[in-house]
């Protein structure tokens, strides 16, 4: 899956458009490496995006076209917060 359509589907970043700008602008890694919108997410990937002040890292745990809203939040696991 790409990493702006899980950010999106994960309710991580609203807007699809949003989180392909983010990307864009260099604000997120993946494993550590800076990555583009179209990077390919693999379970089991940590991703660290930078809002504002501090970064927020979370592991991949699913990936899935269309969740509910509910169930957002099983596709990842928060791992620092700073």
């Amino acid at each position: 899956m790409r990493l702006d359509k899980f950010l999106k589907v994960s309710r991580i970043i609203k807007r699809r458009t949003v989180a392909n700008d983010v990307c864009s602008l260099g604000r997120v890694t993946v494993n550590g490496k800076e990555s583009k919108p179209g990077v390919k997410l693999k379970v089991g990937d940590i991703v660290t995006i930078q809002f504002g002040n501090g970064n927020v890292s979370f592991k991949v745990l699913k990936l899935s076209d269309t969740v509910r809203k509910d169930d957002a939040a099983s596709m990842y696991e928060i791992l620092e917060d700073a």
